[in-house]
């Protein structure tokens, strides 16, 4: 057990020059963990060891975070539910650690009292979709973010909740938690180049009206684009767009775990994109946590 004497003990040497003793400070701290971010932070405002000493202490508070970050991504892994609400704040703590979950899900809870009061079991979908995305967009003034389609923050939920923009898959990821806590059974789909959602067919209606519906699914939702409905008949048209050989998982629902996957790849994708390899090779490394059996 560390005490704070101990602790402050070992920040005063972060700047010695000899490196061996910084990089034994370093493991230290680290061992220490998260009781040791406050320490860092209070000697970085207060104590005036200069440029070096800084630099040294924000390194240690990031490297104390990822692998915070590391180990709740190794838990939800592990988790037998594997809430996709809370996959998307893990991600999100990697660049914003200090995010404060509680409000996320107050927020997401709050848009999805305001749906329940609109709609009722004897609805249809269809009327179900158009009062969800009445509030979605409209009251809550959520759309795709066409003009910066590429910005990090498209992809972390916290931002996403703040700017009330987002890219294809974070807007997904809200439009099927809320649908899936208002027992609407709305999951989403792993497209390519694209991200969307379907409305599965639960009682069989599809069958009725197409004695081809393969894949279980009444419509497509694009919550990239206010919520419009599709079918599957614009899919296949899609993919021949993009030469691309339909499959199953392009019409039927992905996993969680796929869903967190693609949002690491389009934050990789980001930062390629303003060439970051640092922040590169650290989404790697959360990659290969959910990749490796």
């Amino acid at each position: 057990m560390w005490d704070k004497k101990n602790v402050k003990a070992l920040i005063q040497l972060i700047e010695d020059p000899d490196q061996s003793i910084y990089e034994h400070v370093r493991n230290q701290l680290k061992n220490v963990g998260r009781d040791a971010i406050p320490l860092l932070e209070e000697s970085w405002e207060s104590q005036d060891f200069g440029l070096l000493f800084q630099h040294r202490i924000e390194q240690i508070i990031h490297e104390i975070q990822f692998d915070l970050c590391k180990k709740e991504l190794v838990e939800w892994k592990n988790s037998s539910e594997k809430s996709l609400l809370q996959g998307a704040i893990i991600i999100a703590k990697y660049q914003y650690p200090g995010i404060i979950e509680k409000q996320i899900f107050e927020f997401v809870e709050k848009i999805r009292k305001d749906i329940w009061l609109e709609i009722n079991p004897n609805q249809t979908a269809f009327e179900k979709v158009k009062i969800f995305n009445h509030v979605f967009y409209e009251l809550y003034g959520f759309s795709g973010d066409h003009k910066n389609f590429y910005s990090p923050d498209n992809s972390f939920i916290n931002k996403v909740i703040e700017r009330k923009k987002g890219n294809p898959l974070s807007l997904s990821i809200l439009y099927s938690v809320i649908a899936q806590q208002l027992e609407i059974p709305i999951f989403g789909v792993n497209l390519p180049n694209h991200f969307v959602c379907c409305y599965m067919d639960e009682n069989g209606i599809n069958n009725l009206l197409n004695d081809n519906n393969k894949f279980g699914v009444f419509f497509y939702i694009n919550s990239y684009s206010k919520g419009s409905i599709f079918y599957e008949k614009d899919i296949y048209s899609f993919l021949k767009q993009i030469d691309v050989y339909p499959d199953r998982s392009h019409f039927e629902p992905c996993s969680n775990t796929v869903i967190i996957l693609r949002m690491i790849s389009n934050l990789i994708g980001a930062y390629q994109q303003v060439a970051n390899p640092e922040k590169i090779e650290e989404l790697n490394e959360l990659r290969s946590i959910l990749e490796n059996n």
